[in-house]
């Protein structure tokens, strides 16, 4: 145990099975974005094709499984977050006949991508482009509609669907039942190559640790034996994961909280808050490693969301 959080996750190697992940490369970072390739008897899914700016590597990716973007069927969005779906919109118009699979909170933004690409705009005014690129509008007739509960069937595969919200209000998660794989997205943080620690990403605008609680419970319940994670891979021992990363959110939270009550301004919070937590992340890892989490995170991403968490409790 160390700052309240288990030690005890070891690096282990996944077996890839008929899911696939696809290295999104993005801003030249290898193990930063993942995309799932999914594939039951000729029909082919992409959990999360990643964004707008790493479309040119997906298609490599995929063509070096053999397949293009007029192979795909369907896309399964976790969520709207530019970093999961902002290709969406650019590969149904390579592919017109691609289902885009998406909670019901998010769908208008993927229909209407300005107020999204907007507010990303504020967050990256001069950096935007570069990092994501640009969001192109899905045409409705291609959207498919989620509220949880669902059953999305590919080939032979069910893949149920459930209302997990926390990290964003529209996030969903997929399991699929034939190798018992949960694709959680960022419900359960960011753990590169299944390495022994769990970051959280905690971007705003509607982090709520309380419901994200609850959407732990949802995924606990169906006893995954494998989760997929955009950031980044298949990680092992759910329930373990699922517990560390637990502990470690909400102490990111009090971590944040003191900031907030230590320091006159937000800015010097923030800055206060990411020194302490870019510490704890090397006490766990290498110098490389701690720097590529850091990055895969954005840490000051990570202080905004739960200093607004924060304030919309009234503390």
């Amino acid at each position: 145990m160390r700052n309240g959080v288990p030690t005890d996750l070891r690096y282990t190697t996944c077996p890839m099975g008929s899911v696939e992940t696809l290295d999104n490369i993005w801003v030249g970072h290898s193990r930063s974005i993942a995309a799932a390739l999914i594939q039951s008897e000729g029909h082919i899914a992409i959990v999360d094709p990643g964004p707008g700016s790493t479309l040119a590597t997906l298609k490599q990716q995929l063509r070096q499984h053999g397949l293009s973007i007029g192979d795909l069927e369907m896309l399964l969005l976790t969520h709207i977050h530019l970093d999961h779906a902002g290709a969406s919109g650019a590969l149904v118009r390579e592919n017109p006949r691609l289902a885009v699979y998406v909670h019901k909170l998010g769908a208008p933004h993927m229909v209407d991508p300005s107020k999204l690409m907007a507010s990303a705009l504020r967050l990256w005014p001069t950096e935007l482009d570069t990092l994501f690129g640009e969001m192109i509008p899905v045409p409705a007739e291609n959207l498919r509609i989620l509220e949880g509960g669902e059953t999305v069937q590919l080939g032979n595969r069910k893949i149920e669907v459930a209302y997990t919200p926390g990290h964003a209000s529209h996030h969903v998660s997929y399991f699929e039942q034939e190798e018992g794989i949960a694709f959680v997205g960022d419900t359960a943080g960011i753990r590169i190559d299944n390495s022994p620690y769990i970051m959280p990403a905690t971007p705003p605008p509607d982090i709520d640790l309380a419901i994200w609680d609850a959407s732990f419970k949802t995924i606990r319940e169906r006893k995954p034996s494998r989760m997929f994670l955009t950031h980044f891979g298949l990680a092992e021992n759910p329930e373990s994961h699922l517990s560390a990363f637990r502990e470690r959110l909400h102490h990111w939270r009090a971590i944040a909280e003191r900031c907030i009550r230590a320091r006159p301004t937000e800015a010097e919070a923030m800055k206060a808050f990411i020194e302490e937590a870019l510490t704890e992340v090397r006490e766990h890892l290498p110098e490389d490693d701690a720097e590529h989490y850091a990055f895969s995170a954005g840490l000051n991403l990570t202080f905004l969301g739960l200093a607004r968490h924060l304030r919309k409790r009234g503390t």
